[in-house]
This record gives C-alpha cells, sequence and structure tokens, in this order.
C-alpha cells in the first residue's frame, strides 16, 4: 500500500465529500490507497476545456459545468489578443470555434498565418482586441456533439476565469484549481505578444506563487516552461503530443505534432518519445513536475487485421475506427516518470463510442478505470461526471 503524505492526506480528505456525494461505495481514502499514484492521492479530474462534452469549449458556461460535474481543476488554453489580453481559446485560430466566419464587419480580417512551421487561413485572436472578440460567440466544433447552445456564450477572459474558480471555490467548499496551457508560445513570441508575463502578472495578483497554489501550467514547448522555472514555484507540466497512431498501436509522427515546436526552430533533433526515456524524463524533471502526455502513450492499441492485411470492422459499424481496436499491455512510461518523481496527467478521454476500444464494450468508464489503476494522477476529460463515476467505484 502506498505511504499517505500530508499532502497526499489533504487531498484525499478535500475531495471526499465530492465522491461521497457522487457514489455509495468506498470512502475516498479506501478509493485513493487502490490507485498506484505517484503520492498515493486520488487521481484529478481536469474538465478538458471546461466540460466540453456538454458545452461550447472555453466559454464560462463550460467551465461551470464541469465544476458542477466534480472537475477537480478546470482547463483554460490561453492565447493573446491584439491589445494584450489573455483569453480562452483552443487555437490563435479562431475560426472553428466563433462565429467570426459569418461576421460581415470582420470579414476583411481573414488571413493566413504560420503556426509552429504550418500556414492556417482563417481569423486568429491575434488580430482582434479584446472588445471585438467580445462581440463575437461560441460555438461547438465538434459535429457529434450538441450544437444548442451554439451563439449564447462570449469568450472569456483568463481573469473571468480565475474569479469563476474562486467563487465556485468558496460556494462548493472545495478547492476548485486552474490548469492554463500556454498556446503555441513561439508563434505569441514572434507575434510580439507573449503569453506568459502576462500569465505570471495574474497569478501573481491572485496569489499563486507556490507549489501548494491551485494552478499547473502546461505547455507542448519547452524553452518556455524552463523560463517559468526562473520566475514562479507553481506547478508545470511537460505536455507530450503525437500525430497519430497505427494499426500496430505505434504513435506516429507528422510535424509539427513530432516535437516541441521550440525544438523545431533550434534544429534539436530530438522529438516527443525521446523526452519520455528515462533520460528524457529526468531532463523534464530538472524544470517541470510533471508530464502530460497523450494516452497512447501510455497504453496503445492496435487493429485486428485481416487476410489482405486490412483493419477488421469490429463491430461491424461500415468504418474503421478507435472501436475496432484492441488494447495493448500498457508501456513503462507511467513508472519511468513516477521514478523520475513527476507525476502523470494524460489527455484526452471522451465517451464518444468511436473513440473507445472494443475492450471497453461501448463504457468510457472501463477506458478511465484502466488508466486510473495504471497509475495516472489525473487526466484530462471532456466528461467530467463520467471520469468522477470510474474513479469513485474501482
Amino acid at each position: 500500500m502506498p505511504r499517505f503524505s500530508l499532502h497526499a492526506i489533504a487531498a484525499v480528505i478535500a475531495v471526499s465529500g465530492l465522491l461521497a456525494a457522487c457514489s455509495t461505495g468506498p470512502t475516498a481514502q479506501s478509493t485513493a490507497a487502490k490507485y498506484p499514484t505517484l503520492d498515493g492521492a486520488l487521481p484529478l479530474v481536469i474538465g478538458h476545456r471546461g466540460a466540453s462534452g456538454y458545452r461550447p469549449e472555453h466559454t464560462l458556461a463550460s467551465y461551470q459545468k464541469a465544476i458542477e460535474l466534480g472537475a477537480d481543476f478546470i482547463e483554460p488554453d490561453l492565447v493573446v489578443t491584439k491589445d494584450g489580453e489573455l483569453v480562452a481559446r483552443h487555437e490563435p485560430n479562431i475560426t472553428a470555434t466563433t462565429d467570426v466566419s459569418t461576421r460581415a464587419e470582420f470579414a476583411s480580417r481573414k488571413t493566413t498565418r504560420k503556426v509552429d512551421g504550418v500556414n492556417e487561413t482563417g481569423w486568429f485572436a491575434t488580430d482582434f482586441t479584446l472588445a471585438e472578440l467580445r462581440t463575437l460567440r461560441a460555438k461547438q466544433p465538434n459535429a457529434a456533439r450538441d450544437k444548442s447552445f451554439d451563439g449564447q456564450f462570449q469568450i472569456p477572459t483568463f481573469r473571468e476565469i480565475l474569479n469563476l474558480a474562486k467563487t465556485e471555490s468558496a460556494r462548493t467548499g472545495r478547492t476548485i484549481g486552474v490548469y492554463p496551457e500556454t498556446k503555441h508560445p513561439t508563434y505569441h513570441v514572434d507575434a510580439g505578444l507573449p503569453i506568459e508575463p502576462r500569465l505570471l502578472a495574474l497569478l501573481n495578483e491572485y496569489g499563486y506563487t507556490q507549489k501548494t497554489s491551485p494552478v499547473i501550467i502546461q505547455s507542448f514547448e519547452v524553452a518556455n516552461l524552463k523560463a517559468l522555472r526562473k520566475l514562479t514555484n507553481v506547478r508545470l507540466v511537460q505536455l507530450i503530443d503525437g500525430d497519430d497512431v497505427d494499426s500496430k498501436g505505434n504513435v506516429t509522427l507528422v510535424a509539427p505534432f513530432d516535437k516541441p515546436y521550440d525544438f523545431a526552430v533550434a534544429k534539436d533533433s530530438r522529438n516527443f518519445p525521446d523526452m519520455l526515456t528515462p533520460k528524457g524524463l529526468a531532463e523534464i524533471k530538472s524544470y517541470a513536475d510533471g508530464i502530460g502526455p497523450w494516452k497512447p502513450y501510455l497504453a496503445s492499441a492496435a487493429h485486428v487485421m485481416d487476410t489482405h492485411g486490412k483493419p477488421k470492422d469490429l463491430n461491424g459499424d461500415g468504418k474503421i475506427s478507435d472501436a475496432d481496436r484492441v488494447a495493448l499491455p500498457p508501456t513503462d512510461v507511467v513508472k519511468n516518470a513516477h521514478a523520475a518523481g513527476l507525476f502523470v496527467h494524460a489527455f484526452t478521454f471522451r465517451n464518444e463510442a468511436p473513440g473507445l476500444l472494443s475492450d471497453y464494450k461501448g463504457d468510457p468508464k472501463a477506458e478511465y478505470k484502466r488508466f486510473f489503476h495504471l497509475g495516472v494522477d489525473g487526466l484530462f476529460s471532456d466528461f467530467p461526471d463520467t471520469a468522477i463515476a470510474a474513479r469513485a467505484a474501482p
């Protein structure tokens, strides 16, 4: 049984009321003991872009929904406006997540910009003032999800998100953490709008400066995390990306998803998988507290091939998807990260059937349970309530 540090015990106590409300099964303390996390605490449930399975992502409504569903942290992706304000959008390119393409007054703002070495055409937050962005409304970018909330919600500022977490912490009696991602740091530096000084200024204003603060900063790049390490004691996470998974279950790498973009700029030959070796993890530990890997790096899955070398349609729906894959044994990434003293927060977990392996038989809770028992210290979920329910019933 893992040892319980004072920090771990405090974390268990903090969520015990939540789990009691979600389940009549094991107590939070007995549940936590069943999971091989780094410090013996319950794994965190992080509301990915809020509760983006239920509301348009990166809106106050989405974050509020995630909190109501029990998320321990809410996750805003941060970009910067033309006048230097931090706002929550998944990308600087806001075409897919707002109604900007339908707004005649902004038609002339459509342009092509290079993001992480790739040309993108659309409308970009860096070309709009905050006041202009506030006239836009968010929409659900996932065609398979509820579109009935499209057009209702504004783009929120990071300050509004911090205020929401603070207010809801007081209302619910539990600490709601905020997990900001610095989106495309190199792009923002090149635009003359660096994210990090603005982020730190706000966190300092709210008194979030220590490892115990309810804030974790994440980035796919490295240089900005190393710079942040010298300026703040809040927890930092190195994200680890990939492009796709081949039929054998191997993570495939295609630029710009093969390495941190600042590595590409510096002509550093290392890629994301290199960062997950024991040597790579040791380096990450020198500037960060945890890693945020794409979940196939922890436990992947392969297609079953027919006699012609083609993937079998296991569920008979006429399409080949993750639902036609079978789980492979887990890798050593979690074990090696823990050995290096790094916590592991995996991404991204969703409920939709095409994304669930055949092993899970259509039950998303089965996927959560597998990764919880693997030892992840937290995970990013579009559906926090499903993650909470799975965590409460090991």
